[in-house]
């Protein structure tokens, strides 16, 4: 003889249970605030954008007597032609070493300090140097430029691109060390003393063990530094002065006159100036976020 419940008695208990998982009322609620400021966060991201190409497309006689937003009825790659035929690739050759030859030593320097801070934590000129680090997060770019002036004068290194390279080093490195720091500290500590017990050296567990597992936050760093020195405009205006050793963003300058400035090619040598920066966060937007955000999160 099998015993079971009635139905009566299963009913009320399941009932309410059903009316609360398909109630209309108990539904996700739509969050119309946040929709709505979501869309106007897009326009006002959009609208630059859009009015950025399509005034880059525009002949400069017929910028000033045309509705800004309005795409030109025939537009024209002349303004493309003309920014790529005064010295574009010089002076994109030139923001390319500035970018490359500051962002590799800072990365590297800043992972080995890194590691050397987590694993010496307790000696005091480690933590000296981790504290010396983090003031440098404090001190903006703008309230050294005599310093830093003054110190490429003294060096002979005026009007060069190594007098770019190593102030974007030095400011490089403060937030590099941060962030690899933390990644440092989530590696568990079995895995170094089993390299340690192995008979590895420091340095062999730097490059084989360390590295690899830091691998996101180098990529991070790597990315947000280049970006950083990529659009940099404040040392290339003061430590360079020969049209030999512009970058990029000192180069927008080429398309302004003493009576005027030609709006339409100073946006398309941003539309290219922007391209090589919109390729490197396309490909690696999501290293940078996580990257950014996991090393505090976990």
């Amino acid at each position: 003889m099998t015993t079971t419940l009635p139905e009566a008695r299963r009913t009320p208990s399941t009932a309410p249970l059903e009316r609360r998982r398909h109630s209309p009322g108990r539904t996700h609620r739509r969050n119309w605030a946040g929709g709505l400021a979501g869309w106007l966060w897009l326009v006002v991201v959009a609208v630059p954008l859009y009015w950025t190409l399509i005034t880059s497309l525009k002949a400069q006689n017929r910028y000033y007597a045309s509705n800004p937003l309005v795409p030109s009825g025939d537009p024209t790659l002349d303004n493309y032609r003309l920014v790529i035929e005064s010295d574009f690739l010089r002076y994109f050759l030139n923001s390319v070493v500035v970018t490359a030859g500051a962002v590799v030593p800072a990365v590297v320097f800043s992972f080995m300090a890194a590691y050397a801070i987590v694993r010496g934590w307790r000696m005091r000129v480690l933590r000296a140097m981790n504290g010396l680090f983090l003031m440098g997060l404090a001190i903006p770019l703008q309230a050294t430029v005599i310093p830093v002036y003054l110190i490429i004068i003294k060096l002979q290194l005026y009007d060069t691109l190594l007098a770019l390279i190593l102030p974007s080093i030095a400011f490089a490195i403060p937030l590099s060390v941060l962030v690899l720091a933390n990644f440092i500290r989530d590696v568990p500590d079995e895995l170094f003393d089993s390299m340690r017990v192995d008979g590895a050296t420091e340095w062999t567990t730097l490059w084989r063990l360390a590295a690899p597992l830091t691998r996101p936050a180098l990529l991070t760093v790597t990315i947000f530094n280049a970006l950083t020195i990529w659009n940099g405009f404040l040392l290339p205006l003061v430590l360079t002065q020969s049209p030999e050793r512009r970058t990029l963003p000192l180069a927008l300058w080429t398309f302004q006159g003493q009576y005027g400035v030609n709006v339409p090619a100073v946006l398309a040598a941003v539309v290219l100036t922007t391209l090589p920066v919109l390729t490197l966060y396309a490909f690696g937007r999501r290293q940078l976020l996580s990257g950014l955000t996991a090393g505090f999160s976990r």
